[in-house]
């Protein structure tokens, strides 16, 4: 036992070579693997390939950071080498992911194995791009291997006819909870259903129960069933102690408990003390990502940080952009929402912060296994308000041990003071933290913890200070329900409509709008004017059958109108948003 530690001192990985696994993989895959510095088997590495390989149908329930990306890409490479020669548009595999990021992620990740193949064309097919664009590759230079997102891929296999599943080899759905619970149910029936039932299927996940019910909808046959739990070696206290673990093994957990104002102020204290580290920070929604990642490069505690946001409401471009910056930096922040808590494998991160806790508990784990990879050292810590304290026994009983955090001595208010400094000197600060308040506050309105998370007990006062609001809004969940306001002090002496934007263009297009506004606001009030009484008076004058007659006519003047653009729209001359705009209807839509 001894010899193998010296041999294999990262105890994330097991004594089993991948050269020692059964059926042999084959040199070009061996090759790639020492290549890339690949020599021991993860757990659900060595338990899933020989399966997958032997062509059995697996459903695999593994920690995040477990290595599961390798353990369904080496046998899906394995199975296409046995098989004959795909001709351009066969597709021999198919890869299906809940998000754009991790569907990118687990092609680069492949495409050096897929390499060893003479014959397979892979495809990348995520959203984000045009659609016509992916079709005209494929019939262009064909494709075998499909790898993507619910949305696209069935968007693809809708459209194309010249594309042929009746030879596909395997199937593989990773993070297969998250696509359920994502809501892509009905895109990845309607891609089964085109596939053949006589193949290989794999479902991968962090969280396998939610889809456990599912799996007879995957088509899976007979799976067998990996569970790869991690053994939890720390020393805990006799409450903690627990016989498994669903985050992994070299993990710190913490929990802050803080009042909402008080939480910029540690998050700065927490940002200071691991200057050097690389961090990511979870917000509830995309609007908190971007008000936070536009207010936090201004504070002066923060100069020379190195602070990217990334959120799904992004261009594709720009999400891809600002990972790949993240992903080399040695040092720096990411602030993002769930979009890069499933599977990411980011190297080098050292402390996850949870500014909010997440909707769906589940996410809990996806988020802080994002550092501790493959036996490596990490921390996390997660952001409580005083009211959200059942949330810490929650997750024990969920086996995700957690240690309390105190507050720190040195944080100073002059934060607050700061950010409200700067939503003064720019509109556009100031309008993206009103909408990040509402959106943290409907989205908090939706937390699947309701029961712990009691969106009527939120102290929208405390709240307001914390992201440094000038004023509170006005919005439906404030005025109908008697949320606590305590503890806001308004900015007194300075009207919203006054603050300018920073940004010349979008300022000199406010005052347009503005302008534009008024008119239309004096116009509406010349309309609703009472007409002239001997207007009034020869509109009494006709009869019931005259005005009928006019109505009538209008009527059908308005009939024969809406069928013209309606030939219009069948001949493809106007869209459907034309035609609602011109018929009145674009509100239904």
């Amino acid at each position: 036992m001894a010899a193998e530690e010296e041999t294999n001192p990262n105890k994330a990985l097991t004594s089993t070579r991948f050269s020692d696994l059964n059926p042999p993989l084959s040199a070009p895959v061996l090759k790639v693997l020492t290549r890339s510095g690949f020599e021991f088997c993860t757990p659900v590495q060595a338990k899933t390939i020989p399966l997958l390989c032997s062509y059995k149908d697996v459903a695999v329930d593994a920690a995040t950071g477990s290595g599961k990306t390798l353990a369904f890409v080496i046998p899906l490479v394995e199975i296409l080498r046995r098989a004959a020669a795909p001709k351009p548009q066969q597709v021999m595999g198919v890869i299906i992911s809940p998000t754009r990021e991790l569907a990118s992620q687990i092609f680069k990740v492949a495409e050096p194995f897929i390499s060893t193949l003479s014959n397979v064309r892979p495809m990348l097919l995520v959203g984000g791009a045009e659609v016509k664009a992916d079709m005209r590759m494929i019939e262009v230079e064909g494709a075998n291997l499909l790898i993507g997102t619910p949305g696209r891929l069935n968007d693809i296999m809708e459209r194309m006819d010249i594309l042929d599943f009746r030879n596909l080899e395997i199937l593989i759905l990773d993070e297969a909870d998250r696509l359920l619970d994502m809501g892509f149910q009905k895109q990845i029936s309607s891609i089964i259903s085109r596939l053949p039932k006589l193949r290989r299927t794999g479902l991968f996940s962090a969280t396998q129960t939610e889809a456990v019910e599912e799996l007879s909808k995957a088509g899976l046959r007979n799976p067998v069933r990996v569970a790869v739990e991690v053994k939890n070696s720390k020393d805990l206290t006799s409450s903690q102690q627990i016989a498994s673990s669903k985050t992994p093994s070299g993990l710190h957990i913490e929990y802050l408990q803080c009042e909402a104002d008080k939480k910029p102020l540690e998050l700065i204290d927490l940002l200071i003390k691991n200057k050097t580290g690389k961090i990511i920070i979870y917000f509830m929604t995309c609007a908190c990502v971007d008000y936070w990642g536009a207010v936090l490069p201004l504070l002066s505690a923060l100069k020379g940080f190195s602070l990217i946001a990334l959120h799904g409401k992004m261009k594709q471009a720009a999400r891809e952009k600002a990972l790949a910056s993240f992903t080399s930096l040695s040092s720096g922040i990411l602030l993002c929402t769930d979009v890069a808590a499933r599977g990411l494998d980011i190297p080098g991160v050292d402390c996850i912060i949870q500014y909010d806790p997440p909707q769906d508990p589940n996410v809990f784990i996806h988020r802080v296994g994002r550092t501790a990879r493959m036996g490596r050292q990490g921390s996390a810590i997660v952001f409580l308000l005083p009211k959200e304290e059942a949330y810490i026994e929650f997750l024990r009983i969920r086996r995700v041990p957690l240690e309390e955090r105190k507050c720190s001595d040195e944080v100073s208010d002059i934060i607050i003071t700061q950010i409200r400094s700067a939503a003064k000197k720019d509109r556009d600060i100031m309008e993206k933290g009103l909408r990040a308040f509402v959106s943290y506050i409907r989205a908090y309105k939706e937390h699947h913890c309701s029961f712990i998370f009691r969106w009527k007990e939120l102290e929208i006062g405390k709240l307001g200070m914390g992201y440094g609001l000038l004023q509170l809004p006005s919005m439906p969940e404030v005025k109908h329900h008697s949320l606590s306001t305590e503890g806001f002090v308004p900015v007194e002496d300075i009207k919203l409509e006054d603050i300018k934007f920073k940004d010349k263009s979008r300022e000199k297009q406010r005052k347009k709008n503005l302008v534009a506004k008024q008119a239309a606001k004096e116009q509406k009030q010349q309309k609703s004017r009472p007409v002239s009484n001997a207007s009034t008076t020869a509109t009494r004058k006709k009869t019931a059958r005259q005005r009928r007659a006019v109505q009538s006519t209008e009527d059908a003047d308005e009939m024969d109108r809406e069928y013209s653009l309606l030939k219009k729209l069948k001949k493809g001359r106007i869209d459907e948003n034309e035609f609602a705009k011109l018929t009145g209807t674009e509100d239904l839509l």
